[in-house]
């Protein structure tokens, strides 16, 4: 069996595990560029090269696969993060890597869904973990479902068997981590199917009747879907964890963390305590981090760990948690290590969920540190994993209209104003000016809450020359007012290491991520032939 090798260090890999580059890197301040020789880039080039026709495509089978999702992660959002990260290391930043940009295989995703042009997360996490394209709004079901669906036959009709499920055919374990709610759209589409991505309780569902758990016939809500899955799921669905308590408690119970908020079931069922309950001893649950640090590999075999009421905190603000809660690295660590016990390998899907939240509140800076989070969590799973029998795939489910712009100099603040370096050499770098002779920063957003109202401020556009724009409340400027900043359309980036990566190459359609995992996992009985996803047919609703 041919493996992956790579016996050179190259410069990208260097800087992104932090060995020393070829020369000193200069600091984030004015400067008219790097600190390498004209030689260094030559160099560096050669090196490259040496690691390309070093590698070899592994043509094994995966036992392990993990797909890593940074959702709203654009091209642009790994650029500024890449930038930040090495500015927080103390060098100019643009020659930094971020962990996965080290992975040797790298295309693009064309992001659009069945009916949409710019998507939403759930039919594009729906096209990675299943294969097919599928229509707004709608988790794991194929695009023939009528709007609002709620009637579980013919959910269960036209339901699109997911990577996850088929790896629990197969008896290998399964996990899910995120830093959104667990029930949230990018999550939920591994193991839930329902026409309405929002029922993520059953309070949610109010087009089904006023009792819509009450009545058999009606789909369950997301919530009740990961604490029902089928048997074979059910035992292999070891670890879930990320945010949401709230659609697993009922109303009439408080939060254990926030005294004032209470549970969104109205069914009156605890389905935390149910995941406990009817998984034997060993299943634990918990809220915090001390119960999520007590909780040993070793020993638990069930784990569902929901850290706050919705999402969980931004990693900037994480520190400041009442209860303490885990960082998306600690997560995909205790997932990774519940999982690696199962002889027969696993599937686990890690999601960056809230990358995207701060860019919908046009909050760079939490978007941004959210990504180098990601980038933490993906090199400890490189880390605990062997590249012989683990297939890992990066990518995005869609972009944000999240813009790098102007021309500041190298090194430059990424966070900060626009500085330019003047044509005459030795003369210090100076603010760029818009045609209202204000300065702007490099970060900003083609729509969003970050617009600022020109009869308010007496201006087109405000003067930032005296705010901090690296403070982590800043918003970015948004040309076009808005609410909520909106996805954007273009295509984002897939990278991946291990049995199959080398089938990831070139423009691809985002569905067909699920048949690289696919392929690399090998077809079990439940997988052999054509999956046909339900009904096929033309109906549009």
């Amino acid at each position: 069996m041919k493996v992956f090798a790579r016996k050179a260090i190259s410069l990208s890999v260097a800087l992104a595990v932090g060995v020393a580059p070829m020369t000193p890197a200069l600091g984030a301040g004015p400067t008219t560029g790097g600190a390498e020789s004209v030689q260094d880039w030559f160099i560096a080039g050669q090196r490259f090269i040496a690691d390309g026709e070093r590698l070899q495509s592994d043509e094994g089978r995966a036992k392990n696969v993990i797909l890593f999702i940074g959702d709203g992660m654009g091209i642009s959002t790994v650029t500024a993060a890449r930038i930040l990260e090495g500015q927080m290391h103390g060098r100019t930043g643009e020659e930094n890597s971020l962990s996965f940009e080290t992975l040797p295989y790298v295309a693009l995703s064309k992001t659009y869904s069945w009916d949409q042009q710019t998507p939403d997360s759930a039919p594009t996490m729906t096209a990675m973990i299943t294969g097919y394209k599928a229509r707004e709004g709608m988790l794991s079901v194929n695009h023939t479902t009528a709007r609002g669906e709620c009637r579980a036959a013919v959910i269960a009709s036209k339901s699109l068997p997911t990577i996850l499920e088929q790896a629990a055919a197969m008896g290998k374990d399964t996990g899910i981590v995120s830093t959104a709610r667990v029930t949230h759209a990018t999550p939920a589409a591994t193991y839930a199917h329902t026409a309405v991505r929002d029922w993520e309780a059953d309070s949610n569902i109010s087009t089904c009747g006023a009792n819509p758990a009450a009545n058999p016939a009606v789909v369950k809500d997301i919530a009740r879907q990961l604490i029902e899955v089928s048997p074979k799921v059910k035992a292999s669905l070891k670890v879930a964890l990320g945010g949401g308590r709230t659609y697993f408690l009922p109303k009439t119970q408080f939060d254990p963390e926030y005294g004032s908020t209470k549970g969104r079931r109205s069914d009156g069922r605890d389905l935390t305590a149910e995941w406990v309950s009817s998984r034997g001893s060993d299943a634990v649950y918990a809220w915090n981090k001390a119960q999520f640090d007590a909780a040993s590999p070793a020993t638990t075999r069930y784990l569902l760990g929901l850290f706050e009421p919705s999402h969980v905190q931004y990693e900037a603000d994480r520190a400041n948690d009442p209860a303490g809660e885990p960082s998306l690295t600690d997560m995909t660590e205790k997932a990774i290590r519940m999982l690696e016990k199962n002889r027969k390998g696993f599937f686990l899907h890690v999601e960056a969920g809230r990358i995207d939240h701060a860019h919908h509140a046009g909050n760079a800076k939490r978007a941004l540190i959210d990504t180098i989070e990601f980038s933490n969590a993906i090199r400890k799973a490189m880390e605990l994993t062997d590249p012989r029998e683990t297939l890992i795939i990066v990518s995005a489910d869609h972009s944000h209209v999240f813009t790098i712009a102007g021309y500041p100099h190298r090194g430059n603040p990424i966070l900060g104003l626009v500085k330019e370096v003047p044509m005459v050499d030795g003369q210090s770098a100076v603010p760029a000016k818009d045609t209202l002779g204000l300065p702007y920063t490099t970060l900003g957003y083609q729509n969003g809450p970050g617009w600022r109202n020109a009869i308010t401020s007496g201006a087109a556009r405000p003067d930032l020359a005296a705010v901090d724009t690296t403070d982590v409340n800043f918003l970015q400027e948004a040309a076009i007012p808005l609410d909520s900043e909106t996805h954007a359309g273009e295509d984002v980036g897939i990278w991946a290491k291990g049995p199959k990566a080398h089938l990831v190459h070139g423009s691809m359609e985002q569905n067909w991520i699920y048949h690289v995992m696919r392929e690399a996992f090998g077809k079990s009985d439940d997988q052999q032939g054509d999956q046909q996803g339900g009904n096929d047919h033309n109906d549009r609703d």
